[in-house]
């Protein structure tokens, strides 16, 4: 099973940015040639170019690339073709080919495109071109595909790593244990088993970060609004705006999975072989006024489910997606329709009453699996992790770490050796009563001033 690492390349000389920054340039020169032979076949009524145009039209040398990044971009505009056409004949009108001209394309190498030292990556360039030597991860032990991505504020490398799959196979008895997710923006998942289990992970913590990454945006645009385009105080506001925005999915990255994994344990735990996912895919594209339109437009459901697949695959159970519709405004006793108001569900028609995420999982059962399945006895409410703390690296809060090792190092005596001072701590010191968390968000500006 294959997944992507992401080592942050913050640090890098001038000369490694050189080297990464022409190399995105040259890469979006090659995806400009495949677009300028894709519109003219279109325009002239002639067959599309496939893979094998795009190699003949951009062998020889003609661009400053290695000869297999540069195939890796040709068959990624191929791949966006082919995706939009599929979209296309599903009835999605609103998709388009590919039509817009690139600055820049991240970089990409196969795994035998790579070197690799004691403490080096070396991504090869082409023949006659100096390659990029970066730094390698401790936890890379061998050759892998690899990206260079820019995030808005610096650059990444995404490595794609082999997981072997650890659990047993799932058995396939006559009792096949069974459950099904409804999935959601106040409360990420909802899982009810055939067998009276509930679970409901909530999903407040996600949205609140929306809301507030909503409100920072929105105050820089009335103040950038305001300012000369091009100006010095344009440019800061939009680099301001740049961290926020990698800030803000960096804690949605760290939340997300985390809410995924309850879901994937909850179901190792009781042993479920087969998983349905219900699609909210129509319910995310009716329109329904622009508030609430632009809390939809927000909603990441389709990382859910991929994440969904991906842990369920490792965990050998079966996992697959269906529609839902009709599942959350009906009655699981009486079959009586109608649309639900508040978090709980109440009939008019047989008094009962649940709640309603759990109602709209229960529904999904007849629809997944033929099976009538009654309302669960037990509901476990849990939270996917701490909202002001995190556990990727990518997602540190240093200055957290900090604090903590400093009351360990202060509980050891007066013999202990103590090491110099950070700057949070030196901030904490000055400001005692404003907390840690007024640390962590001063941290940056405090950094300029000591």
């Amino acid at each position: 099973m294959e997944r992507v690492r992401i080592f942050p390349l913050k640090g890098i000389s001038r000369r490694q940015e050189t080297i990464i920054r022409e190399g995105q340039v040259e890469a979006a020169r090659v995806w400009n040639l495949c677009l300028g032979m894709h519109l003219a076949a279109r325009r002239e009524n002639l067959p599309w170019p496939g893979k094998r145009q795009f190699h003949e039209a951009t062998k020889g040398g003609r661009f400053a690339l290695h000869s297999q990044s540069i195939q890796h971009v040709f068959r990624a505009f191929d791949a966006a073709v082919q995706s939009a056409r599929e979209n296309r004949k599903a009835g999605r009108k609103e998709i388009r080919y590919p039509y817009k001209d690139k600055r820049f394309f991240p970089l990409m190498w196969p795994a035998q495109a790579i070197g690799l030292e004691e403490k080096r990556i070396v991504l090869l360039m082409g023949r006659g071109r100096p390659a990029l030597d970066l730094a390698r991860p401790q936890w890379l032990t061998g050759k892998a595909a690899c990206k260079v991505v820019w995030n808005g504020v610096h650059h990444e490398l995404h490595i794609r790593v082999e997981v072997e799959n650890t659990a047993p196979t799932a058995s396939q008895g006559a009792t096949q244990k069974r459950a099904t997710v409804d999935l959601g923006q106040i409360h990420q998942a909802a899982v009810v088993t055939n067998e009276g289990d509930a679970l409901v992970v909530s999903g407040h913590g996600i949205l609140s970060l929306k809301r507030l990454h909503s409100k920072q945006l929105g105050e820089i645009q009335g103040k950038r609004s305001r300012c000369q385009k091009g100006s010095r105080s344009s440019r800061k506001l939009g680099w301001a705006r740049a961290k926020l925005t990698l800030r803000y999915n960096r804690r949605v990255r760290d939340l997300r999975p985390k809410g995924i994994r309850v879901v994937a344990d909850f179901c190792k735990e009781r042993g479920i072989e087969a998983l349905f996912v219900g699609n909210p895919d129509g319910v995310r594209r009716k329109h329904a006024g622009r508030h609430h339109n632009q809390r939809m437009s927000q909603w990441e459901y389709g990382k859910d489910i991929s994440y969904l697949e991906q842990k369920l695959e490792q965990d050998r159970i079966v996992c697959f997606t269906g529609e839902e519709q009709g599942t959350s405004s009906q009655c699981p006793v009486c079959g009586h329709r109608h649309k639900p108001k508040g978090r709980n569900w109440r009939c008019s028609a047989c008094g009962f009453e649940g709640h309603r995420d759990i109602v709209g999982a229960l529904n999904m059962h007849a629809i997944a699996f033929g099976q009538v399945v009654s309302f669960p006895k037990r509901i476990t409410y849990l939270r996917p992790g701490h909202l002001r703390r995190s556990s990727r690296l990518d997602t540190g809060q240093s200055c957290l770490a900090r604090f903590a090792s400093v009351k360990r190092r202060a509980g050891n005596g007066a013999g202990s050796l103590r090491e110099r001072p950070t700057a949070c701590e030196m901030w904490l010191e000055a400001h005692p009563l404003q907390g840690i968390w007024e640390c962590h968000l001063s941290c940056l500006g405090y950094w300029s001033t000591i």
